[in-house]
């Protein structure tokens, strides 16, 4: 029996020493767990509860009732999904009493002193069962405040609720009810209906009688006159050929009508539709270009073959509604209509009316279409998938993928495409966003230079549009706004995780160093190669034991010491790193010579620590602890550059160590159907080093080691060519 499966199992007992096969599986699975769908559209009501800048709901009710009087309560309802028995870290801030249902049982009530101390957070553990479960809060008004902050404990770490109505089902939000004098009758859970309550619930949901006589462009966007706007949905249109259907309807005000990319009806003036049009078979975007002469405006349209209405479906499948059409404005009359290919791509906003940027609404009070990347991975950008797809860039290279290497490509591109319409969204909706959350609210080097340094890697191989502007985004949060030492040493401060807060990271050298030095050929520019160089003689003065020659995971500025604890990964992100610098830092670099001696030095201490089986420990010099798959990576990697470099006076220990790190990993670390196992998760840190062996434990395909793993394997690759040919 092997660590994590049965030897049996593993990719060694398969296919030996053969790399290119581990690198062929391992890329293709993950590839077909993460396809790469497009993110979820749902109907979302501005009106509602939001979520501000840390990503928490902002339940002011003395903003949304202000003459609400003392001693009301007002309940919040919504629900969460979960695949299995779970829990989720939850905090709350009480401005006044509050108390939490889960599924029907009450699950905190607050204290005076939680009342008394309202700017400090309350943490939860809420337990979740098997599917949906629904929270219901209680808040009461008193002298001090009515209402409360709650949700995620962490920014970077996002989930949002749902809210528990069958009309609207997938809607982001919580229901809420007015002020009440007393409490519900019973507190609604799983399988109740919003109507079963005898309750009515908020934030609206439909039109009042004045604004509902309006055509739908006068209530969206105002009757300006040479105001302009866009509906759009989508009809199957079923008979065969180019067959004759009929579009019935009114026209409010001027219109166009464009069916599969031709115009097909054009109305000058108000008055009824009911024009013959003929249409290809399948399914078609039709679009509505209305304008308005200071009037009511806008339309009503049906579509019929002869025999049957046909049913328009909403252009973005969206969730939360019924709604057929979204609706895009102001625009202006007086310029040309925009491109309707353009405006269709909903990853990207639309220029409106005097140059401001405009999304895709829906006829409803006060709610747009918008976009949840729900993916678990594909889209997303964090700094272990930023090595990840690192890896999975130069794999497919390696293995002649290009499904591989383009599945790369394209996951940049979403980045780059989405990224305006999430600087927007967090304007338009209080701060958090649901795609780049990290990307859109920097304030550590984990959020940008990771993924920033793959990104540039993905844009030597691929022509990514508008992969420069990000790349010059994370150049000057690292170069100018990340804040540093008195030597210009990186350090966390001013962090949305506070348990972060004044400390030095080992992790931070690979959250920047790769990026510097990315960017440095990029512009030429050697300001950023010295900043990258630099930061290795601040991180070691701060955190290298020389009694071992291995690193400690973190500085802790409150105590003034480092940890002294030699973390896996936290030392593989350091030679790791200054295996990129070495190989780009000019030779007559007044820091290359002390670079490299440390890049010996170091790499003694961590030969010195592998096991007999060729795998590194969790806790590098602590063999009790789990046999680690990343940091094995990272210093097979490393050592396998150093190698090829010509950086080890006596090559020959580091050459073995490549090859039993590798042969292990496939051993102890990589099954036969490519799954990766024994990657440590996500860290915080610790004075002990119980905590790495007994609490930070590992998971199964995790982010923080595929990528590396791919990476060691294709340097394996290159050390087993470099040496056949010595």
């Amino acid at each position: 029996m092997g660590f994590y499966f049965e030897n049996h199992q593993s990719m060694y007992a398969h296919e030996g020493m053969n790399v290119e096969k581990t690198l062929e599986a391992v890329a293709r699975r993950y590839i077909g767990q993460n396809p790469a769908h497009p993110p979820t559209y749902r109907a979302f009501n501005r009106a509602g509860i939001l979520r501000g800048k840390d990503y928490r709901y902002e339940a002011d009710f003395n903003r949304f009732f202000p003459d609400a009087r003392l001693g009301q309560y007002v309940f919040a309802w919504a629900k969460i999904w979960s695949d299995g028995d779970g829990e989720i870290k939850f905090d709350i801030n009480c401005h006044s009493p509050a108390v939490i249902h889960r599924n029907g049982e009450q699950i905190f009530r607050s204290d005076i002193f939680q009342e008394r101390y309202a700017s400090t957070r309350t943490p939860l553990v809420i337990t979740l069962s098997p599917g949906w479960n629904h929270l219901v809060l209680r808040f009461r008004k008193t002298l001090g405040g009515f209402g409360g902050i709650f949700g995620t404990w962490l920014g970077k770490l996002p989930y949002y609720f749902l809210m528990p109505d069958p009309a609207r089902d997938g809607q982001e939000g919580w229901l809420f009810t007015e002020p009440r004098d007393f409490d519900l009758s019973f507190v609604p859970t799983i399988g109740t209906t919003p109507a079963e309550t005898g309750v009515k619930w908020l934030p609206e949901t439909k039109w009042d009688a004045k604004a509902g006589s309006l055509g739908q462009m006068h209530r969206l966007f105002g009757k300006e006159k040479n105001t302009a706007a866009i509906g759009w949905t989508r009809v199957f249109f079923p008979r065969p050929g180019r067959a004759a259907y009929r579009l019935k309807g009114r026209a409010r005000a001027k219109l166009s009508i464009t069916i599969a990319g031709e115009v097909v009806h054009t109305a000058a003036k108000p008055g009824p539709i009911n024009a013959a049009v003929r249409v290809p078979f399948g399914l078609h975007d039709v679009f509505v270009h209305a304008e308005c002469a200071g009037s009511d405006w806008g339309y009503e349209l049906t579509f019929h073959d002869g025999k049957q209405s046909l049913d328009p479906r909403h252009p973005a499948n969206i969730a939360g509604t019924d709604e057929r059409w979204a609706y895009l404005g102001p625009l202006d009359a007086r310029t040309a209509p925009p491109d309707l290919s353009t405006i269709s791509d909903l990853n990207k906003l639309a220029s409106g009316k005097n140059g401001e940027p405009i999304y895709w609404r829906l006829d409803l009070p006060d709610t747009w279409v918008r976009p949840y990347n729900d993916n678990a991975l594909y889209g997303k950008w964090n700094y272990p998938l930023g090595v990840t797809l690192y890896g999975l860039l130069h794999a497919g290279k390696l293995i002649d993928s290009e499904e591989t290497r383009r599945y790369v490509a394209r996951h940049f591109q979403f980045c780059c495409d989405t990224y305006d319409y999430a600087m927007w969204d967090r304007r338009q909706y209080g701060g958090a966003t649901n795609v780049h959350h990290l990307l859109t609210s920097l304030d550590s080097l984990d959020d940008c230079g990771s993924a920033g340094s793959a990104l540039l890697e993905a844009a030597k191989q691929f022509e990514l549009s508008g992969h420069r502007r990000i790349a010059d985004i994370v150049a000057d949060h690292i170069s100018n706004k990340q804040v540093r030492l008195d030597d210009g040493t990186f350090f966390r401060k001013h962090l949305m995780h506070v348990f972060h807060e004044d400390t030095l990271w080992a992790d931070d050298l690979y959250m920047s160093v790769p990026f510097l030095v990315r960017y440095y050929q990029l512009t030429g520019e050697e300001r950023y190669i010295d900043d990258a160089a630099r930061q290795f003689v601040g991180f070691k003065k701060r955190l290298y034991i020389p009694r071992i020659r291995l690193m400690s995971h973190v500085y802790d500025f409150t105590r003034d010491m480092a940890t002294g604890v030699p973390w896996g990964r936290g030392n593989g992100w350091v030679i790791f790193s200054l295996s990129e610098l070495l190989a780009v830092l000019p030779e007559k670099h007044k820091l290359r010579p002390a670079l490299l001696d440390f890049f010996r030095e170091f790499s003694a201490g961590i030969l010195d620590q592998q096991d007999g089986q060729g795998m590194w420990h969790q806790v590098v010099n602590e063999h009790d602890s789990y046999p680690e798959t990343s940091c094995t990576a990272m210093f097979t990697y490393a050592f396998s550059r150093g190698v090829q470099y010509g950086w080890y006076k006596d090559p020959q220990p580091y050459i073995d160590a490549v090859f039993r790190g590798w042969a292990a990993i496939n051993k102890i670390g990589v099954d036969k159907l490519g799954n990766v196992h024994g990657v440590c998760r996500g860290s915080e840190f610790s004075f002990q080093s119980e905590y790495y062996k007994k609490d930070l434990l590992w998971n199964l395909n995790d982010t923080h080691g595929i990528g590396i793993v791919l990476l060691a394997g294709i340097e394996v690759v290159r050390l087993r060519d470099y040496l056949q040919k010595a």
